[in-house]
């Protein structure tokens, strides 16, 4: 005798479209797929206006480059919004904090260590992690404990950090940075070529396929609805897929002649007739930033501390009354963005091969752009951190489409303010359709 459960099941699933059942059965995001489709359309359009020119390999490896700080910053953001809260200060912090890193490398270590000494970027590093830590720690305890509005405390800090960075060196642009932390910044040194970028790729493949059986074993356990085995091998195979053709394209960027001859002559390498290709592969930056959404992934959805950020912002009450140390947890939020700022800046500092002055201006608009239009509502409680850096990527899209199209500065601005507002607008749509 068939159970009564799975034939109502069965009529459900047979009223419903196919479209309806596909979505119903791969469980995807309707909101990061409409997302995504808005990259593409806009990818598209922007190929199509620069004749050709924005879906290049060249392109498209240094806009992951471009989009790997704001990408890092962004999944703290995510935390922040979730929580109701907001965070301004976040491009002044990476300013403040890089000149930090700047000024240890190129004048404080060198009379202490020597220039170029192999620890150089470690103490760099870790300070300016530290710093970072104890900047939003200090906001964090002011927001929580004090009861001051996060909008004032980081506002002030977005004019109290910018201040401090330019005192540190009087408004002097200090360079250059140690050699090996420059990797850090991408360049035909900062990336792992092409063969380390497919054992990348491999071992990505292999932890997808791993999470997706895990994943169903779990549910199993847990007598948890399961998908169909046509989905679960349908999503493993897109993940796969784009992960060996986002490798496939970074590999197909090879180095600039000029420093393939340089690099020839200091290995003693002769360049054949038909030329020599070396490809750039994954840039560290990138590899730096997928790290960090991946950490913050498992953060937000396997711990308790992420359990606790959206029951807060789901319902601060409710939390509080919960027992849920809701003051702590916020001044905790903010030193993970302190030291997210702080990796972000080390990125950018790199990438410039230099501290200056307007590193980090307006960094906060594409942060905060990047995590609402990735889908994290400022109403609290719903975000993600996939979202958060797919919304990075669509911002740097924008402009990285604007200056191949020759767009002035103000104009490109106008562009990513209408797009946040416009972002804001869906989401609050989207929620009143939801309630």
């Amino acid at each position: 005798m068939s159970d009564p459960a799975v034939s109502i099941d069965r009529a459900r699933a047979s009223e419903l479209g196919f479209v309806a059942r596909f979505f119903k059965a791969t469980e995807l995001d309707t909101r990061l797929l409409g997302m995504v489709g808005a990259l593409v359309i806009i990818w598209v359009a922007f190929q199509i206006f620069s004749g050709g020119q924005f879906l290049t390999p060249r392109n498209l490896w240094n806009l992951s480059v471009q989009t790997s700080s704001i990408a890092v910053m962004a999944t703290g953001m995510v935390l922040i919004i979730v929580t109701r809260n907001i965070d301004l200060s976040v491009g002044s912090i990476l300013g403040f904090v890089g000149m930090i890193m700047g000024v240890l490398q190129a004048e404080i270590l060198p009379q202490l260590i020597g220039f170029e000494h192999p620890t150089t970027w470690i103490v760099s590093l870790i300070a300016g992690i530290i710093i970072g830590a104890v900047i939003g720690g200090f906001q964090g305890f002011v927001i929580a404990f004090l009861g001051v509005p996060a909008f004032i405390v980081t506002l002030g800090g977005l004019l109290v950090w910018r201040g401090a960075a330019w005192m540190v060196t009087s408004g002097r642009t200090v360079a250059p940075m140690d050699s090996t932390f420059r990797l850090m910044g991408g360049g035909p040194e900062g990336s792992i070529g092409a063969m380390w970028s497919w054992v990348v790729a491999i071992i990505a493949c292999i932890a997808i396929i791993i999470m997706v059986v895990n994943s169903r074993r779990q549910r199993k356990r847990f007598n948890f609805p399961r998908r169909p085995v046509w989905a679960e091998v349908f999503m493993a195979a897109i993940s796969c897929g784009l992960v060996l053709g986002a490798v496939a394209l970074a590999d197909a960027y090879y180095w600039p002649i000029g420093i393939v001859r340089k690099y020839a002559e200091t290995n003693n390498i002769t360049i054949p007739d038909s030329g020599l290709f070396i490809s750039y592969g994954i840039a560290i930056p990138v590899l730096i930033a997928v790290a960090t959404g991946i950490i913050m992934t498992f953060v937000t959805t396997r711990t308790r501390f992420g359990r606790y950020v959206f029951a807060m912002g789901g319902n601060p009450e409710a939390a509080d009354l919960a027992g849920i140390n809701t003051r702590w947890v916020t001044m905790k939020i903010f030193i993970i963005m302190g030291i997210l700022c702080a990796i972000a800046g080390a990125i950018s500092t790199a990438r410039l091969n230099s501290a200056t002055n307007a590193l980090g201006t307006l960094d906060e608009l594409l942060t905060i752009a990047a995590a609402v239009i990735g889908g994290t509502s400022l109403a609290g409680g719903v975000g993600t951190i996939a979202g958060a850096m797919i919304g990075a990527l669509l911002m740097q899209s924008l402009s990285s489409g604007m200056v191949l199209l020759g767009l002035d500065t103000p104009l490109q601005n106008i562009v990513v303010g209408i797009v946040l507002v416009i972002a804001v607008w869906l989401d609050t749509v989207y929620r009143r359709r939801a309630a």
